[in-house]
């Protein structure tokens, strides 16, 4: 169940750069909030009670309920910027939520019993492809996580969205293929090894190759007599 988080927010008149610098200097952060079959509401909020929701790493599937002005409304992020340097918010979109409102949001996967996978117990390691997996969901249901179990997971063996148990509503947003979550893969050095094995195996063969081109122009030269001489019996 998604948590819902207060937050206050002011109206805020003008658009465009002007009014959104005019706001940072006042230590507010610009934002507009869109969706629900009602127009667009630009307003700030206090950069110091915004930031820590930022840092959490879940602010774009965090519920917001905004209180603007003393009206209450039920939003979520849907796309922030930060500062390039020192990553302060400088604007944020707010999606309204209905009654009864989907959404798309990437849900973290947490990878669980690591200490029952032989083949990380037989110094295998763990090769993530997808931290987070896109679904849609209601508003009111989105998970925190999703577990991804590595019980009895060999050296070569694959993890895919079908092993996880999502709950009840949830839309993949890939929903045409059994994808991959993670693998479980050889140590490092192993790894090494058979690369510079591979590079071994290529060389020799190449510095075959090159003696037998040799040895071919060398025959044909022989057969011939000197290097730039005539054939036998052709008079000049």
């Amino acid at each position: 169940m998604a948590d819902i988080s207060r937050i206050e927010a002011t109206a805020r008149d003008g658009l465009g750069t002007s009014a959104a610098r005019a706001a940072r200097r006042e230590g507010r952060v610009p934002a507009i909030v869109y969706g629900d079959n009602t127009g667009p509401e630009t307003i700030s909020l206090d950069d110091r009670a915004l930031r820590p929701h930022v840092n959490t790493g879940q602010f774009l599937n965090t519920i917001f309920m905004l209180d603007v002005d003393g009206r209450q409304i039920r939003v979520i992020p849907r796309e922030f910027q930060l500062h390039p340097v020192s990553d302060v918010p400088l604007h944020v979109d707010f999606l309204r939520l209905g009654e009864g409102a989907r959404v798309t949001v990437e849900v973290p996967v947490h990878f669980m019993n690591e200490e029952e996978s032989p083949g990380l117990k037989r110094g295998g390691v763990l090769n993530i492809v997808r931290h987070t997996i896109e679904m849609k969901c209601l508003a009111d249901a989105i998970p925190e996580r999703l577990d991804a179990d590595l019980t009895g997971l060999e050296i070569g063996d694959s993890l895919h969205a079908s092993a996880i148990r999502f709950p009840e509503g949830v839309e993949l947003t890939i929903a045409d293929r059994d994808f991959t979550i993670a693998t479980i893969v050889g140590r490092m050095a192993e790894i090494v090894d058979e690369v510079e094995e591979e590079e071994e195996f290529l060389e020799g063969e190449e510095g075959e190759e090159l003696e037998e081109g040799v040895e071919g122009e060398e025959g044909e030269t022989g057969e011939s007599g000197e290097a730039g001489g005539k054939p036998e019996g052709k008079k000049e």
